[in-house]
């Protein structure tokens, strides 16, 4: 097959779409299908055989100048002045305008491909593709972004601040009236199913549930673990990776223990976490980790005698199936689709309520007095990978999936040329 698929954005490092993206289509290549990756910026970190073709936006939130102001020249259409104006609106352009200049190449170039694949743009252009390239569409949706803002909003204060939220998340109206006319949607767990279902309106019958992966390199460690370290993974400094709990709870087990803590993210200047961690008082024993190349995460991962899923909500949880990999042991909290990863039986990871300060302060003393304890659960962390997450198990489901969403399009387009 020749699979178009298409990602607002796609760096690995921003988060797991971008994970979802580098591995499924390096699998779909090896599997004999042939990839073509349309993205915007932060454009993808793709393996051999996987074709790029770049869908350039204004990049309005590049680091080091986020929400910066483009040049005069930088304006190509009206494309790019709506997805500035959106922006200067306190919304967020990026998934609509997006959605725009890729049926826009797609129009031009339907007949190079097979099927399209939209990796969560969920924008009004997606519904335009199958007229505008004459090919299906299947789509993937990780999780509703309708979790992300209600604890937002739940943890803002300010009331100002309360009111940009809203429009920072007012693409969640577009994203539920594409997913209510997607003609077949991938996901990633039974919980993100479920909260599509009820959040978006989806029928469940249009969803189907496929696991995601953990890449071959995530492996245990060689060399002996550093004592006293925990670590955390958030791709995004926000609410619902529940970073504030367990920076909480770190900084009690800091006033009797000799521990570190490594996040790996990249905080916002004066955001919310380097302000908890300066009034926690905890700065010289929390370091962050960012940018990190693949090699460089599974040592860290390796490296760690406990690591921590503190959110309070995830559609899947790719960091916590790749710590498994490395064999670390787990605390993870009782929330999303977290337990369908981990299981819920206690032999991969001890399993917490999430935003609960004192059930983690805990567990994790439970866990670091423990050493057998950890190297059982490390160890049976690793088994559970082996047996349940592979990534071409998932590109042979997907590529059934499209098999079966082709043949459904050629039968809709054979009737009616009747």
């Amino acid at each position: 097959m020749r699979i178009a698929m298409l990602s607002y954005r796609s760096k690995t490092h921003v988060g797991g779409q971008g994970v979802y993206l580098r591995h499924l289509s390096r699998e779909l290549t090896r599997l004999g299908h042939t990839v073509e990756v349309f993205s915007g910026q932060p454009y993808p970190e793709l393996d051999e055989g996987v074709a790029l073709t770049k869908v350039p936006s204004l990049d309005l939130y590049r680091e080091p100048d986020p929400f910066r102001v483009p040049k005069l020249r930088e304006f190509r259409d009206l494309v790019d002045v709506q997805e500035f104006a959106i922006m200067c609106t306190a919304g967020f352009p990026e998934p609509r305008t997006f959605a725009k200049r890729v049926a826009r190449i797609l129009a031009e170039r339907g007949s190079d491909f097979d099927i399209a694949h939209d990796n969560q743009v969920l924008a009004h252009g997606m519904l335009d593709v199958e007229r505008a390239a004459g090919i299906p569409m299947i789509t993937t949706i990780h999780h509703p972004i309708t979790f992300d803002r209600r604890i937002e909003l739940a943890q803002t204060r300010n009331p100002w601040r309360k009111i940009t939220l809203r429009r920072w998340y007012g693409f969640l109206r577009m994203q539920a009236y594409v997913a209510k006319r997607a003609r077949w949607i991938l996901t990633p767990s039974e919980a993100s199913k479920r909260d599509i279902a009820r959040d978006f309106g989806v029928d469940p019958g249009r969803m189907q549930v496929i696991l995601l992966g953990v890449d071959d390199s995530f492996v245990p460690p060689t060399k002996p673990r550093v004592p006293g370290r925990i670590m955390a993974m958030a791709s995004a400094d926000a609410p619902m990776k529940g970073i504030a709990t367990l920076l909480e709870a770190f900084a009690k087990l800091r006033t009797e223990r000799d521990v570190e803590l490594v996040l790996v993210t990249r905080p916002a200047a004066g955001g919310r976490t380097e302000k908890l961690i300066e009034k926690l008082g905890i700065g010289d024993a929390v370091r962050f980790a960012h940018g990190l190349t693949d090699e460089e995460l599974v040592q860290l991962m390796g490296s760690a005698e406990v690591a921590c899923v503190p959110s309070l909500y995830e559609g899947f949880s790719l960091p916590t199936a790749e710590m498994m990999a490395c064999a670390t042991p787990l605390i993870v909290s009782r929330a999303g689709a977290i337990p369908e990863v981990v299981g819920e039986d206690g032999e991969c990871a001890d399993l917490v309520t999430p935003g609960d300060v004192g059930e983690l302060l805990l567990a994790l003393e439970r866990m670091l007095d423990d050493p057998e304890r950890r190297a059982r659960m490390g160890a049976a962390g690793r088994k559970r990978v082996d047996e349940q997450f592979s990534w071409r198990a998932v590109a042979v489901k997907v590529a059934e999936a499209y098999e079966k969403v082709i043949e459904d399009f050629e039968k809709e387009q054979a009737d009616a040329d009747r």
